[in-house]
């Protein structure tokens, strides 16, 4: 059984239940989605907890009396004199968006039917496992000025069991939360009334976090034949004209005025990274030119769509772009997948998904140029023997796009890197190198993120961990402990040369007991405590406790150092 068809007629079913419970609600549209399904209905009063029980009630009525679901065709005029004089204003309007002349509708049960080019499952009956998950508001059509609907979240699989992994996935997501854990943890805040929201605010453990990953940035990268540029935060609204953002992106775009002139926050680097291009003339022997920057970027989100760490204003992008000869290109594609699969195991994340994305319907640049950068995509993708799908129209305005997804430990897909192809932007440009003929040539340009947005990421990592970051990544890495204050020297001590050996580490000498003190650095999820009392104090050792394992013994405070520095520097 298809589970987009199964869900879809769930929420058919949804709508029936909210229609026999409150006839007087205007229905909206109820599509499948990737977990689940949503409907959208127009009604007076909110929904409640104990509304969605009664609907839940409805359905299981409704499922319970295996009723068919029954396709009928009308031609456009008796659809829409049939939708308005039940009174469904919003089936209506989609009826007239509709350019076919024959139009599908959906029966079941006694009286209920619905727009829908289906298709359905045979019957209600079919319906086995599905549950309401939340409500949320959804302006019509996703417009600010059109009304406000409620959107009713459910979810549907075909069996039990996988219904109750689901659900039990989602309360260990909600444990999981970066927008609970990292602010409990000390390493970031998302809101403050005098600054606004959607802005972050990294705390020092943050900031220490934010440094691991932008150290192992700057490391990889060099090593891998990167030149690091930095790019400035505004620039002349020109720029974005000519790259074409002003037309395909202002929405997102924050401008303002300086000298009566005007400006953009920007929002990409890229053009930035093509004006150091432009900068000097090239020659073919340049080439491959690699440019990267950890580049803060500023976009205009709605107040609404903003989430934590994942959906913010203002975020950092481990952003690149290479320029390339023709001839380069496949190998430049395959060199960036590779680092990306080899970035993400080294944070820990082995199951990824890849997805291709052709050409949307708004696109810059000749239909042979979008057809050669998909066709080295998807080359590079088969030459290394890389499974993925495709989704039609969903590139960027410039360009295809290899998008690879991380999936965490709860299984759930996280966009992180990209890798577009790009042709339009070095003619919108006027991009050149001197090729070995004296001439000169357009070079092909690669826009990629391996980590995409830092903030976002880091969301992605607290909630894979749990909060309990890997040892390299962990603000603090060990906190040493002291039975009395008569020791508290020798911790000093001990802290020191943990310190001078680069890593991090936090001394707790407070008054609290000892396992007040050892607990306190559990739920503070730091990898390691050391225990230093007199017999540590006597043989210069120190009492080493891992979270997770427990006591694991004494050890000389050289050996310590030792097996805390290989283990950061294996990444495990």
């Amino acid at each position: 059984m298809n589970l987009d068809t199964l869900r879809h007629s769930c929420s058919h079913v949804m709508a029936q239940a909210v229609k026999e419970l409150w006839p007087e609600v205007k229905l909206g549209i109820g599509p499948a989605i990737e977990d689940g399904f949503y409907y959208d209905f127009d009604k007076r009063e909110p929904f409640t907890d104990e509304d969605l029980v009664a609907i839940e009630k409805k359905m299981q009525q409704i499922i319970a009396k295996n009723e068919p679901f029954i396709r009928q065709e009308l031609s456009k005029e008796e659809a829409l004199e049939l939708f308005k004089k039940s009174g469904e204003i919003y089936k209506e309007e989609l009826i007239h968006e509709i350019p076919e002349e024959r139009i599908s509708i959906y029966r079941t049960g006694e009286g209920f039917f619905d727009l829908c080019r289906g298709p359905h499952v045979e019957s209600t009956g079919q319906i086995k496992a599905f549950k309401l998950l939340s409500v949320a508001g959804a302006y019509w059509h996703g417009i600010e000025t059109n009304p406000m609907l409620q959107r009713i979240y459910g979810t549907c699989f075909e069996m039990r069991k996988e219904l109750d992994d689901y659900l039990g996935n989602l309360e260990e997501a909600k444990k999981r939360d970066h927008r609970k854990l990292g602010p409990a943890l000390g390493l970031f805040d998302v809101y403050h009334e005098e600054a606004g929201a959607g802005l972050v605010f990294y705390h020092p453990k943050g900031a220490l976090l934010r440094k691991s990953i932008e150290d192992y940035e700057k490391e990889e990268h060099l090593k891998r034949g990167y030149q690091m540029v930095i790019t400035p935060h505004i620039a002349l609204a020109g720029l974005w004209k000519t790259s074409g953002h002003w037309d395909y992106y202002r929405e997102n775009m924050y401008s303002f005025a300086i000298d009566e002139k005007d400006f953009v926050l920007k929002p990409m680097n890229c053009p930035g990274h093509i004006l150091i291009y432009k900068s000097r003339l090239r020659s073919y022997k340049d080439l491959p030119i690699r440019y990267f920057e950890l580049g803060t970027v500023y976009r205009h989100e709605k107040a609404g769509v903003l989430h934590g760490l994942l959906r913010v204003r203002g975020f950092t992008q481990d952003d690149a772009h290479i320029f390339c000869l023709p001839e380069q290109l496949g190998e430049e594609i395959k060199r960036i997948i590779d680092f990306v699969f080899d970035t993400m195991k080294d944070f820990g994340f082995e199951d990824l998904g890849i997805e291709l994305s052709t050409r949307p319907e708004k696109y810059i640049g000749s239909d042979e140029d979008w057809q050669r950068a998909t066709a080295a995509l998807e080359a590079a993708l088969k030459e290394k023997g890389l499974s993925y799908d495709v989704n039609i129209g969903e590139g960027a305005f410039y360009g295809p796009k290899i998008d690879i997804k991380l999936k965490d430990a709860l299984k759930r897909k996280w966009q992180c890197a990209t890798i577009q192809c790009d042709f339009a932007l070095p003619k919108r440009f006027n991009l050149a190198y001197i090729d070995s003929d004296g001439k000169e040539k357009q070079p092909i340009m690669l826009h990629r993120v391996l980590l995409g947005s830092l903030e976002r990421f880091i969301g992605a990592l607290i909630e894979h961990y749990n909060g309990e970051l890997p040892l390299w990544l962990s603000p603090e890495q060990v906190m040493v402990i002291p039975i009395k204050e008569a020791l508290n020297d020798y911790a000093l001590k001990v802290k020191d040369a943990l310190e001078e050996n680069g890593i991090r580490v936090a001394l707790d000498n407070t008054n609290e007991t000892l396992n007040k003190r050892i607990r306190n650095a559990e739920i503070e999820k730091i990898p390691y405590s050391i225990i230093v009392g007199e017999r540590e104090e006597k043989t210069g050792a120190v009492a080493v406790r891992k979270k997770g394992e427990g006591d694991l013994g004494a050890l000389p405070v050289e050996e310590f150092i030792k097996k805390i520095k290989e283990e950061i520097g294996s990444r495990i």
